[in-house]
């Protein structure tokens, strides 16, 4: 009986596909930005799930939302609609350039959707010779096998067999790499605003803007992957709103659901047309739950007051990170925007950034990794100041568990 089955770590290895590498503890209770392992063991998170805890952890109305709607309704298939869905889907347009929604259970999947889309749409208007994508060097789009191959680092799409075709890839923040490489052919640019897992880096105004402009000479599309950047995270709603230029297509998740898995692409009434019935789907895309939490999501981070605390606890993560760097001399320089930020190794610390990551665990802090040179943190969006600052306590004496091996 499942009361029987002792869960350990070695259980993982037992029974799991060995497709991830998870640490020794197993956290069992979360609240807010604390965490605890089996052990009683207490944590600060400030790395929420990978930029999806965006208010921590079992905030009372995400938890509120889901308790309500699981005493109603669990699972329609879409050949039904429901009211949590058609709400959420409301408040995105009305809070956004979109005119319209799609709901998926993940980034990938919504990435996936909105290349297709941006395929079908150019097929459509255009013919079968307006095929090609522009993605950049870094990128990260998800792990389809469409989507990973969009994304910028073979390391993820190699060995798998033959991989989709009229896939390009520029180089980040080099709108002439672009211009290079941009054509009648191409049906879109896919960029995100800031690149997660290429290290943290964030686009310049120059280059969305001036890849706005390539887009409307040449009918094209421009879609942001705003998976890791949408929902708060940078201090407004979405990122693309801190630069003034407005995709035509644009990717939500993570963050979008604080926890519960949810997806969406935003776009226009004009292009999503092009999704004509059948031509796209999704079993559990639009489930009740998930959009009834993320719409008690939506609600809770859409503030001023949570949006302007996201920027007050940026320049906190900053002055603690310039404190601590001064004192151990690790860093170059602090990358980023609002709760989705890295801190770049050094020369004599590059391509150690899994032992900060180790040293934050043994010291009481989940962290992050982008890479192999920088430490990334995505805590919750309403981490208050003396989390912060616990957490920065326990990072520094992560580094200097680093720097005294």
């Amino acid at each position: 009986m499942t009361a029987d089955i002792q869960v350990t770590r070695a259980l993982f290895d037992e029974v799991m596909v060995p497709n991830y590498a998870p640490a020794k503890l197993i956290p069992v209770k979360g609240q807010g930005a604390r965490v605890w392992d089996q052990e009683g063991r207490e944590y600060i998170d400030f790395a929420g799930g990978i930029a999806v805890s965006s208010l921590g952890h079992c905030h009372p109305a995400l938890v509120n939302a889901l308790k309500t709607q699981a005493d109603k309704l669990w699972h329609l298939s879409n050949v039904l609609t429901n009211e949590p869905a058609l709400r959420l889907a409301k408040k995105l347009v009305e809070q956004t350039f979109a005119e319209k929604v799609y709901f998926c259970n993940s980034g990938a999947e919504a990435n996936e959707a909105a290349f297709k889309l941006a395929r079908r749409w150019a097929l459509d208007t255009h013919g079968e010779h307006k095929n090609e994508i522009i993605s950049f060097a870094k990128s990260f789009h998800g792990r389809t096998f469409f989507t990973v191959t969009v994304g910028g680092q073979a390391s993820y799409s190699d060995g798998f067999g033959p991989k989709p075709g009229a896939v390009l890839h520029a180089e980040f923040n080099n709108l002439d790499s672009v211009k290079a490489l941009i054509s009648d052919k191409t049906c879109a640019i896919v960029v995100e605003p800031i690149q997660g897992e290429g290290g943290i880096i964030p686009a310049t105004a120059e280059f969305l803007q001036g890849l706005r402009q390539l887009c409307d000479q040449h009918n094209a599309l421009l879609v942001m992957d705003e998976v890791q950047t949408g929902v708060g995270r940078t201090g407004k709603l979405y990122a693309y709103m801190n630069y003034g230029v407005t995709p035509d297509i644009l990717t939500s998740a993570k963050s979008l659901g604080g926890g519960f898995p949810v997806g969406a692409m935003l776009t226009t009434t004009a292009i999503a047309a092009h999704l004509k019935v059948g031509t796209h789907g999704s079993t559990y895309g639009g489930n009740p739950l998930a959009c009834a939490v993320a719409e008690a999501a939506i609600d809770t981070i859409n503030t001023a007051e949570v949006l302007s605390g996201v920027l007050k606890n940026e320049q906190i993560f900053r002055e603690c990170l310039q404190a601590i760097n001064e004192k151990y001399q690790v860093f170059t320089e602090v990358r980023g925007k609002g709760m989705l930020l890295g801190a770049v190794l050094n020369e004599k610390y590059k391509g150690r950034s899994r032992d900060f990551f180790l040293a934050a665990a043994d010291q009481g802090l989940f962290a992050l990794v982008a890479g192999t040179e920088v430490v990334r943190f995505a805590p919750s969006l309403v981490i208050t100041e003396d989390e912060i600052r616990e957490g920065m306590r326990r990072f520094e004496a992560a580094v200097q568990q680093v720097t005294a091996a």
